[in-house]
């Protein structure tokens, strides 16, 4: 069922988007191949923020981060932290849950070569906005990226200019505490720019400020 926080199967508002979902579905008719919903749980402390649906990945399997490297290391990293339990086998049928955190996009449809334009993040902005407002206990957000840490604020309505990205980097918002870390992608663990002890110190930061780790 279509809620205010996300956008219907066929949403249109972003032509582009719109037109690579067609094809891909035409491409690879046995994908997910639509928008992708949030995941987790709706009693969430922590609000993780991706950028978008990898092509193989999300917009495959239908879930966020799964299917593809980046979701090896953001769901290792979250079971460590009792935020996770289950197993994760790259399959939205793998039985994972998430205990106190929810998972979502800046934007939620696959974008060509991974790079959404500022227009298309502007506009999906409005679900990500419903969604923090749809999560009762919700009290700290990690952004992935600079990309999301930017559409974060917009949802937040923040300053940008008062809150620059940087990994590691926590921000004392009105109502929460937005955590950043460079995205769990392949790219930037190969080059060295993030290892999963960097992106795992992020995680128990936020474990330690939340006051609990959500064991099972």
């Amino acid at each position: 069922m279509t809620s205010i926080a996300e956008p219907n199967q066929n949403c249109g508002l972003c032509p582009r988007l719109a037109q690579f979902r067609e094809a891909n579905r035409q491409l690879f008719p046995t994908w997910f191949n639509a928008p992708v919903s949030t995941f987790g749980d709706p009693d969430a402390q922590l609000l993780i923020v991706g950028l978008a649906p990898g092509l193989r990945g999300a917009n495959r399997t239908g879930r966020p981060f799964t299917g593809d490297y980046a979701g090896d290391l953001l769901y290792a990293t979250l079971f460590r932290y009792g935020f996770a339990t289950g197993i994760y086998l790259q399959s939205p049928d793998d039985g994972l849950r998430l205990k106190g955190a929810m998972i979502a996009n800046a934007v939620r449809c696959v974008p060509p070569e991974n790079k959404p334009t500022p227009a298309e993040i502007l506009t999906c902005n409005r679900f990500l906005h419903a969604q923090i407002a749809a999560l009762p206990r919700l009290k700290a957000l990690l952004a992935l990226g600079q990309i999301a840490h930017n559409a974060t604020l917009a949802a937040l309505k923040e300053k940008r200019a008062q809150h620059s990205f940087a990994h590691g980097k926590r921000h004392d918002l009105e109502r929460f505490v937005l955590f950043d870390s460079y995205h769990c992608s392949r790219y930037n663990t190969n080059t060295g720019r993030l290892t999963p002890q960097m992106f795992e110190k992020v995680v128990e930061e936020i474990a330690a400020y939340l006051g609990e780790r959500f064991d099972a």
